[in-house]
């Protein structure tokens, strides 16, 4: 999975597909540079099953199903914590402030804090599927992008 050449991609375009290593190796005091907040984020990226089981003012639980070369791209939220909970498969899960990567088997979770960016990869040869519980607050996405560096 290769980053796209030019970062300054709309967010109607094609979903971004981006590596850990995007973001890394940037400076601490700005390694990212963070689009217009969107309240769904369902049409940003590419996924086998993208399902809603509860929403309620404040929180909402998803289940989402990506294969092999699938992910959920660099973003963070505002106000509402992610907590994932693996169902099949194997997730692999990086983190900034500070650089964390978590790997989840099913039965696992894990919980991204508010404002914390994520990017959500299948790290095994099948189709990973987890639910999200996201709350309690207003809940928003916002897609990040490598900063672009000064030459």
């Amino acid at each position: 999975m290769c980053p796209p050449a030019e970062f300054n991609v709309p967010l109607n375009s094609k979903p971004i597909m981006q590596t850990p290593e995007d973001l890394s190796g940037v400076s601490s005091a700005e390694p990212m540079h963070a689009l217009a907040p969107v309240k769904d984020a369902s049409g940003l990226y590419d996924f086998q099953v993208h399902q809603y089981h509860a929403e309620r003012p404040g929180f909402r639980i998803t289940e989402i199903e990506l294969s092999q070369k699938q992910q959920v791209p660099w973003h963070f939220h505002n106000h509402v914590q992610d907590t994932f909970y693996v169902l099949t498969g194997e997730m692999r899960l990086f983190l900034q402030n500070p650089k964390q990567e978590v790997r989840l088997k099913p039965g696992e979770t894990f919980a991204a804090a508010p404002k914390r960016p994520h990017l959500v990869t299948n790290a095994g040869e099948a189709p990973m599927r987890f639910l999200v519980l996201q709350g309690i607050g207003e809940y928003d996405y916002v897609p990040l992008v490598p900063a672009k560096r000064k030459e």
